[in-house]
């Protein structure tokens, strides 16, 4: 591979939709460049990006890769994002390596929530946008419809570059030159010929638009566009380059993957008008000093880890040494490689902006900054919280260990994924963006380490407590020939203040001796295990040791200790016990059109709202406040995915305990009673 000056790269995230041909572009775009000598197809599983064994099987992107395109001496890295939501992680690593991002659009689907959540995605970390209207090879293809609403969703900043010629399957005008084009299928290359009489207006109402947008750049290009002075190419190259960095152009170019149009003039828009690295950087990526890099990516296999950076300062060679910010330990860099999918390639040295991998760095993980010189820190990427958990379950005995590890593994490389040994449910759970993310986690289970697991729904951790008071005796007395054991307490029971056990004494006469009372504190300690309606922790309990009796032979700590366990199982009954649960604090942003179903579906959930606001993080969206229990919010991802088509999402923290309404505790009650007799 050549090397390559800072100048020369643009690092550019694919996104999009699912299924809108991301990957197909990718193939397309190094096909047509000669990297390679035939396309791959995704449902054929031999495509260059989606080389992971669970890619192949699902036929779409799972994770983030990277595939370089060289062309006229220019390095694009093309970083190929997955378009399902559950793997928005992905989303979020691709755009802090890369400098700007392409969005791919279906030109039959138009613009689709996929759409707007990659535009979101991008410019919520200020990256340059720009569409590229893939599939204009269907039959119910319609480019204008599309663009009008790119146009209407995203601004007036939308402007087309490359539109197909209505009409003419497989032509392309390209309004900075008013040419017409078209594409070789089986190589790519591009035929000039004239734009058809029957598309001239057409194409002169899109040059026009182009032209409002590009007179934004520059009072020199407004004052060209005014007197209608011929615009040449490299100044409108020039011109799109200003409003890209600026967000005042989002260009828009049109083609198919598939049949190779308008590949070639895509991959020369990208040189001509993307920004590179250290311009994009804004100051953040340097040329000057020694070098630093970023990790924005890992990848942990049953093969060993492989660390994806961003070179942010200076130049990176091999056998250098950097410290790691945010371990304090030092990794020597002394294998570079650049990747082309899975194909790895050593390098000798990188440039400031360009992405490399890097395999066994121990002490080195996603996020972690590492530098050489004057210590330097980069922003962290934001990854979305997981809420939907499924507890897992071995499908051998004496599996936990081998899932532990497996899943430490995954862990590493999934930042959307948590677990979680739960010790109130004795429950392993994982927690994940969807269930077809967790289906995924599993697969990858067994097929890298070779754990079978089985998912089931996670318990929910109740509580226990008591409203009401009780006064009873626990006398504990044993006699078996020799030495026996004696204990007698009277306690009185009632609601705590302190969420644990609440202890004290008011014996009088010495009727217990005091050196009895840390045995009968530790009986209550351990009795509050197990509540007395459905077996869940008991919390808030005060418990007060007014009497009791003793012998001054058989008494001891274990006698005393199983004294305070009877009296517990005597007076929690008596003392009106009820069932908590965890209720959490939930904030729902949606568009406003659905604020109304947000609502009713609360109510359904048992969920009491308290107000809404107009969400500042995007205009339309209002921010829905509830509490809602957790028992309720189980299936909540799949229901607000479902109602919003995916444009909601939500935050959830668990904030107290509330009581259980009386017609759910029996059934509560009931459940655990199945639970014990299996």
């Amino acid at each position: 591979m050549a090397v390559y000056k800072s100048k020369d790269i643009r690092n550019i995230a694919l996104l999009g939709h699912g299924g809108s041909g991301k990957t197909s572009l990718v193939e397309a775009m190094l096909y047509v460049t000669g990297a390679i000598d035939r396309m791959g197809k995704t449902t054929d599983g031999n495509t260059v990006s989606d080389y992971d064994p669970e890619e192949i099987k699902r036929g779409y992107s799972l994770s983030a890769s990277l595939v370089p395109v060289e062309s006229k001496g220019v390095k694009i890295n093309v970083i190929d994002a997955p378009g399902y939501l559950e793997f928005a992680g992905e989303v979020k690593a691709s755009l802090a390596a890369a400098d700007s991002a392409v969005i791919v659009v279906d030109a039959k689907a138009g613009v689709e929530v996929g759409t707007e959540l990659a535009w979101d995605n991008a410019t919520s970390v200020k990256k340059p946008c720009a569409f590229f209207v893939n599939k204009s090879d269907d039959n119910e293809a319609n480019f204008k419809r599309v663009f009008d609403e790119l146009h209407s969703t995203f601004g007036m900043s939308v402007c087309p570059v490359l539109v197909p010629v209505t009409g003419h399957k497989g032509m392309f005008a390209d309004l900075i030159e008013m040419k017409a084009y078209t594409y070789d299928p089986k190589k790519g290359t591009a035929a000039e010929c004239a734009i058809p009489d029957s598309f001239a207006d057409e194409a002169e109402e899109y040059k026009t638009t182009l032209y409002d947008a590009l007179s934004m750049t520059s009072e020199e290009m407004m004052e060209k566009i005014l007197m209608e002075e011929p615009i040449s190419r490299e100044e409108a190259f020039e011109a799109i380059h200003s409003g890209i960095l600026d967000d005042s152009i989002v260009p828009v170019y049109s083609g198919s993957a598939v049949n190779l149009w308008s590949v070639t003039t895509l991959i020369d828009a990208i040189i001509g008008s993307f920004p590179n690295p250290v311009i994009a950087g804004k100051g953040a990526v340097s040329e000057e000093g020694e070098p630093a890099v970023f990790a924005y990516k890992t990848v942990a296999d049953s093969f060993g880890k492989q660390t994806f950076f961003k070179v942010m300062r200076g130049n990176l060679g091999r056998d250098t040494v950097l410290k790691n910010r945010d371990t304090d330990a030092t990794e020597k860099f002394s294998h570079i490689y650049t990747m082309r999918g899975k194909k790895q390639t050593e390098v000798d040295a990188l440039c400031t902006g360009d992405l490399g991998m890097i395999s066994k760095l121990s002490n080195t993980a996603t996020n972690n900054t590492l530098y050489a010189g004057e210590e330097v820190s980069y922003p962290k990427i934001e990854f979305p919280t997981p809420y939907l958990s499924l507890a897992i379950q071995p499908a051998s005995k004496g599996d936990e260990d081998k899932i532990s590890g497996g899943i430490s593994r995954i862990l590493e490389e999934d930042l959307t994924l948590k677990y979680e040994n739960n010790v109130e449910t004795k429950q392993m759970l994982l927690y994940g963006m969807s269930e077809i993310h967790l289906d995924v986690i599993v697969s990858k289970l067994k097929s890298r380490y070779g754990v079978s697991v089985t998912l089931t729904e996670p318990k929910i951790a109740y509580r226990e407590t008591i409203k009401g008071k009780a006064s009873v005796q626990g006398k504990h007395k044993k006699q078996s020939g020799g030495s026996g054991q004696y204990g007698d307490v009277r306690i009185t029971f009632s609601h705590g203040e302190e969420e644990g056990l609440t202890f004290t004494q008011s014996v009088v006469g010495g009727n217990v001796p005091k050196q009895y009372y840390p045995a009968v504190e530790k009986g209550l300690l351990e009795a509050m295990q197990h509540g007395v309606l459905a077996g869940y922790p008991v919390v808030n309990l005060a418990a007060d040791l007014y009497d009791g009796s003793y012998h001054p032979v058989d008494s001891n700590e274990i006698s005393f200790k199983l004294a305070a366990k009877l009296a517990y199982k005597t007076g929690l009954p008596q003392a009106k016990p009820v069932i908590l649960e965890p209720v959490g604090s939930l904030k729902v942003y949606a568009p406003d059109s659905l604020v109304g179903d947000i609502m009713g579906d609360l109510n359904k959930r048992r969920g009491r709202v308290l107000g809404m606001n107009p969400w500042e993080g995007k205009k339309g969206y209002t921010c829905v406040e509830a509490e809602v229990p957790k028992a309720e919010m189980a299936d909540y991802v799949v229901s607000l995915r479902a109602m919003s088509q995916g444009r909601g999402h939500f935050d959830y923290e668990i904030i107290r305990y509330d009581e259980v309404p009386a017609n759910l505790t029996a059934k509560i009650v009931a459940d655990a009673k199945i639970e014990d007799d299996e």
